[in-house]
């Protein structure tokens, strides 16, 4: 087969394309910019495709995106929607199109949350623009057609290893610096994680195996098993200071956990006026993970997580061996702010 795989540099595309380039397929790992690995550089959406994604594809594997969740509408259809209807130019009826979503936009939509009523009920620009993408490549798409839809994403569940740091290790590093005073969201609401290794696995697995004879929808998520935030926030922090007595450094104290009610209506406009600016813009960028530690239910799986808080575990373990210096430094306790008059 002659597979196409798109965002072969991102955390999962990076995976994905091991599992591939391992099968007895052609594939062809298309980045933003060119390496001696990846030499094929596309900029989907921006630019025509290269001569060398000309022709037949038997599989398109479309695992390139933009998951900033501060991304405005026009940003989030730029990044997201507008690079779909580029690789949609390049299939055919018998080109078999696996699309990465997330498994957010089969979650509950609520248009008070966050910037739903911007987003019309999704938490930001980023799931807004996968819900558009899915809708697209189902109505435009005339081939075969497979969703895969991830939770947040963290390292193998084997090593921790992923390709970057980043989404929930966001988390990881404020608590270690000092960073997350406390954390919002509602401690028996879920917060569901899968490997990377995982995810991967499942996308891999769809791209080789026979065409669905209608599009499928697969969802990689612990549902029954999924750890709440209270439990989830006890892995890290017990993880974390279990590396740190490991070289002799004290731990770091687990933050209490606000609900996101109290926190929007009583205890930031309170504060807000002696956070400095940097802390300011730390209070914003935790606030986006309110909505993902706060669900009510967990997801479905079509594809189960087994033991999540391993999972966990491990992937902290990883990130505090690859960034010593973050996993051991002395978290900074917040001071009040007075603006010069």
């Amino acid at each position: 087969m002659r597979i196409l795989l798109t965002g072969a540099t991102g955390v999962v595309g990076a995976e994905v394309s091991g599992l591939l380039r391992a099968a007895d397929h052609t594939l062809v790992p298309v980045a933003r910019r060119a390496t001696a690995e990846r030499p094929v550089s596309w900029r989907m959406g921006a630019e025509p495709p290269p001569p060398e994604l000309a022709g037949h594809w038997d599989v398109i594997v479309h695992a390139a995106a933009t998951t900033r969740w501060t991304l405005t509408r026009p940003e989030a259809v730029a990044a997201n929607v507008e690079p779909l209807r580029a690789v949609l130019a390049l299939a055919d009826r018998d080109t078999h199109l696996v699309h990465v979503s997330t498994a957010y936009v089969g979650g509950t939509r609520n248009p008070g949350d966050l910037r739903g009523a911007q987003f019309e009920g999704y938490r930001n620009g980023y799931e807004w623009s996968k819900a558009r993408c899915e809708e697209l490549a189902r109505a435009e798409h005339p081939g075969p057609l497979t969703v895969v839809r991830p939770p947040l994403v963290v390292g193998r569940s084997g090593d921790g290893r992923i390709a970057r740091f980043s989404g929930p290790y966001t988390i990881l590093q404020a608590l270690v610096s000092g960073l997350a005073a406390v954390v919002v969201g509602d401690p028996d609401g879920y917060a569901e994680i899968s490997p990377v290794d995982q995810v991967a696995e499942v996308i891999a697995a769809a791209a080789l195996a026979e065409p669905p004879r209608a599009p499928r929808t697969e969802v990689i998520a612990a549902g029954p098993s999924c750890l709440t935030l209270s439990a989830l926030l006890d892995v890290i922090c017990s993880t974390l200071n279990s590396c740190r007595a490991a070289h002799g450094i004290a731990p770091v104290e687990r933050p209490p956990l606000v609900p996101p009610e109290r926190w929007n209506r009583f205890f930031l406009p309170l504060a807000d006026r002696h956070l400095s600016l940097f802390q300011a813009q730390a209070v914003k960028l935790l606030a986006m993970f309110q909505s993902y530690t706060s669900m009510t239910e967990p997801f479905t799986p079509t594809h189960p997580v087994t033991d999540p808080a391993a999972v966990m575990a491990t992937a902290v373990r990883h990130w505090a061996e690859a960034k010593p210096r973050l996993a051991l430094a002395r978290p900074q306790p917040w001071t009040a702010f007075t603006p010069a008059s």
